[in-house]
């Protein structure tokens, strides 16, 4: 059972979406194929972003946003059951990362992945609702509180706040930083992601891993622009954008609900409780037995909570 809170409230729902979606499902909407198709997204500046494009084409979009060092794969399963539900997903990789360009002039700031996610948002021609986890929360975050127009219909920040445990982010720092020479195997790439999730029972998957690291000259590197890293980018709001951002979350008034790791070292109770207070109706989702990557920890339980936010805060304003 998942412990969820509204306002400072606590409550608990053994079946979090409501008995009407019991298989995953929007009311009156079959489920859809979630075959996936490959779409480049033009983005600040130009720069080409590559996302996974899964559901319904007349279905209301749900923007996937991953978290830094990570790539679109990070979504497939969550996307694909979204998806069958009857919304439009797009998993996009953000720039310098998979797919995406590298950004040209290594701009990887704040101020340039929201103003990719603003673009993405645009050229789907329907306000998506944004699914952020880390970064890609932080830049959806950047992205609707910053904007004096529509950007999105609904934001999900997944296991980011702006009030994090430095430690947390010194611990994600430190791992993508140990793959920057490369790995001389995918086995040992393995093994590094097992020290950083010990949670997770190991296991290793070698096409996964493919998804995730490029080959080259006999070694295996992360799938993201090494420029990326080497400026100190991590999902920690820098000092002189804590003003704006604090702006930005007492700006946003779209549905918007944060999920959390009960067992996350990123999050702080700190950081939950000025998001509640900073942002009117915002609702939060603890999920057990998941660190600071729920979706990769507890697929069902992470879809269950955004399917219920799809159902009880979109639907009632996009319907």
């Amino acid at each position: 059972m998942e412990s969820w809170r509204m306002g400072g409230e606590r409550w608990a729902a053994s079946d979090p979406a409501g008995a009407s979606l019991a298989d995953g499902s929007r009311p009156g909407v079959g489920r859809w194929s979630v075959d996936v198709q490959r779409v480049v997204f033009t983005g600040f500046e130009g720069v080409q972003l590559v996302g996974d494009v899964r559901g319904d084409p007349n279905g209301w979009p749900v923007l996937l946003l991953h978290g830094g060092g990570q790539t679109r794969n990070a979504w497939g399963t969550a996307a694909e059951r979204i998806a069958a539900a009857g919304w439009r997903t797009i998993s996009l990789d953000l720039r310098g990362h998979g797919e995406s360009d590298w950004a040209p002039r290594g701009d990887y700031s704040f101020t340039a992945f929201g103003s990719d996610v603003v673009a993405v948002a645009d050229e789907l021609g329907r306000a998506p609702v944004l699914v952020g986890a880390s970064l890609g929360g932080l830049s959806a975050l950047y992205a609707e509180g910053t904007s004096d127009r529509v950007v999105s219909a609904g934001l999900v920040l997944v296991d980011i706040t702006l009030k994090t445990n430095m430690e947390g982010i010194q611990r994600i720092k430190t791992f993508m930083e140990s793959g920057l020479d490369g790995f001389d195997s995918l086995d040992a790439a393995a093994l590094a992601i097992a020290a950083y999730t010990p949670e997770r029972t190991r296991s290793i998957n070698h096409d996964g891993l493919r998804k995730v690291l490029r080959e080259r000259d006999g070694r295996w590197y992360w799938h993201w622009d090494p420029v990326f890293i080497s400026q100190g980018r991590n999902e920690a709001v820098p000092e002189v954008l804590i003003d704006l951002l604090n702006t930005a979350l007492g700006n946003i008034r779209v549905p918007t609900m944060l999920v959390r790791g009960l067992l996350s070292d990123v999050v702080t109770q700190e950081g939950v409780d000025h998001l509640l207070e900073s942002v009117p109706g915002s609702t939060v989702v603890d999920v057990a037995g998941a660190a600071h990557m729920i979706a990769g920890d507890r697929n069902d339980a992470f879809c269950d909570a955004v399917l219920a936010f799809l159902h009880d805060r979109i639907l009632p304003v996009i319907d």
